[in-house]
């Protein structure tokens, strides 16, 4: 027993806390049953108390909660059995600092004498195979509102490799500002980097938006709501559009006031809750104020010059039911807009699956990196 006490605080700053190289130390972190599947190390089974095959940030002993959001890399709000292996033997994949031939531009303010959110990074090539300017996408990290980072983007060398530069942008939480700070801000990031797309090399024509939960409600809402002008804002620059041309939603909400009831039993949030995350976002219960919680939902501005959507949603999601995107998908049909809708069997709340994430990526180039395309 005394034993086991010693490995545990001896292996736990390593795995998890530090960022020593896992290479100095010797660690099986991932073990396989004898159909090749994956199984949970000793690690995983205890922090999982629920038994459900995720960790959520209050399940992971104190000490460690600081690196949720780096384990959570596609920002689902719970942590894989993948994403935990990931993380272990993280020295196994480059880093977007590593990058060969990739220049970074961390951290760039957006507004100028801002909130300490108000900042970007930005990935360019330092090599182009041809002097044609970039097309951008740009990932919006989810969290809930409340937590999440622009630091950790799990999709950033893909996108890198197909041809594209990439932004990952940070706004402000709830508990820093209620909406519509949030979108606010992602509309002024927008703004930024169109004003500066000469200077960076980028078509101010070819922006795209990416982003999952939070991020993917953030997301929709940039598509349908371009100039209109109470989600326009006024921080940083002002004197250029802040439309997209193309949109992933990846099981992103729409109508916060639908959640409890299509959700049923089998959901894991009281969205209705004053501590829930909606209710964070709104500054108060959204049923006691369904007039403001309405001016949240994507599908109040959709109309008929939108740019086309990709929408994924797993169909066993616990947290956003998968309603929410349908309703999105049926109403930019509705109104003429270009919409694929996915619904990942068997997917909870995060898109895991790498076939997933070629979906995302391949709308993106049939949308941006198809010369014969004509964009809005």
């Amino acid at each position: 027993m005394g034993g086991k006490i010693v490995f545990w605080f001896v292996f736990l700053p390593v795995a998890w806390l530090g960022f020593v190289s896992l290479n100095c130390v010797s660690v099986t972190a991932q073990t396989a049953d004898e159909s090749g599947s994956t199984k949970p190390d000793g690690r995983f089974l205890r922090w999982d108390k629920n038994k459900d095959m995720r960790l959520t940030r209050d399940e992971l002993p104190s000490a460690i909660r600081g690196n949720f959001d780096r384990v959570d890399t596609d920002q689902s709000g719970w942590i894989s059995l993948d994403e935990h292996f990931s993380f272990l033997n993280r020295t196994a994949e480059p880093s977007s600092d590593s990058l060969e031939n990739i220049k970074t531009l961390k951290n760039l303010t957006y507004v100028k004498q801002g909130h300490e959110r108000h900042q970007l990074d930005l990935y360019l090539p330092q090599v182009r195979p041809s002097a044609a300017e970039l097309p951008l996408i740009i990932w919006v990290h989810g969290g809930g509102w409340k937590n999440g980072s622009k630091d950790r983007f799990a999709h950033l060398n893909p996108l890198l490799q197909r041809g594209f530069a990439v932004a990952s942008i940070n706004y402000r939480l709830s508990q820093h500002a209620t909406f519509p700070a949030q979108i606010h801000d992602c509309k002024a990031a927008i703004r930024y980097l169109r004003k500066n797309a000469q200077r960076f090399g980028l078509d101010p024509k070819k922006f795209g938006v990416w982003g999952s939960s939070a991020g993917g409600h953030l997301v929709a809402l940039l598509g349908t709501s371009g100039e209109v002008s109470e989600l326009e804002g006024n921080l940083g620059t002002v004197d250029v559009s802040s439309r997209v041309q193309a949109v992933c939603d990846w099981f992103g909400p729409t109508d916060l006031l639908k959640m409890n009831q299509q959700a049923g039993a089998t959901g894991k949030i009281d969205h209705d809750a004053p501590g829930s995350p909606e209710s964070l976002l709104v500054g108060a219960p959204i049923q006691e104020v369904p007039e403001k919680t309405n001016k949240i939902n994507p599908i109040a501005y959709v109309t008929a010059d939108d740019p086309p959507f990709l929408i994924m949603h797993g169909d066993q999601d616990r947290l956003v039911p998968f309603q929410q995107s349908q309703m999105l998908d049926d109403a930019l049909k509705a109104a003429g807009v270009s919409t694929t809708l996915i619904l990942v069997p068997g997917a909870g709340h995060g898109l895991k699956n790498q076939r997933d994430r070629q979906r995302a990526i391949d709308f993106f180039a049939n949308q941006f990196l198809d010369s014969g395309k004509t964009k809005k």
